[in-house]
């Protein structure tokens, strides 16, 4: 069953119950044909294909400013969020930041309530979910603008 909803521009609303009815349908939907937003009581769900959120996160990409050090290093950190590195070279130091940036996302989606209910990390979390839906590590590095 399709609702109409006062307050969201979006008019097509699917109720919950109709989405557990006909669960398979309802996947096939959203991740072949468009998004859909489900209602549950008061609450709302936004259905989306990765596909499509690759397209909403697009422009979500990485700064990585860095330096060299006395020593012949460089030192890195991304201008988006607050990680840092230090490698012998830009490609070690790329890949150093990619590791951090895996684990960062990691570790915000564990403690999703402490990282997102902060008011400095809560913009953070379409990075953070840019990283997460990249296949691999090579792809995440490819985040990379530096």
């Amino acid at each position: 069953m399709v609702t109409k909803k006062e307050g969201i521009i979006m008019q097509e609303v699917i109720n919950a119950t109709d989405v557990r009815r006909d669960w398979g349908s309802f996947i096939d939907h959203v991740v072949r044909f468009k998004p859909s937003l489900v209602k549950r009581n008061r609450d709302y769900l936004a259905a989306i294909s990765l596909e499509h959120l690759e397209v909403v996160l697009t422009p979500y990409r990485f700064t990585l400013e860095y330096e060299k050090e006395a020593d012949g290093s460089l030192s890195g950190s991304l201008k988006e969020l607050d990680i840092i590195a230090n490698a012998a070279s830009l490609e070690l130091l790329k890949s150093e930041i990619t590791k951090e940036l895996i684990e960062y996302a990691q570790e915000y989606m564990d403690e999703f309530g402490k990282y997102y209910g902060a008011p400095n990390r809560k913009p953070h979390f379409p990075y953070v979910m840019r990283v997460l839906i990249q296949k691999d590590e090579d792809a995440v590095r490819g985040l990379l603008d530096a």
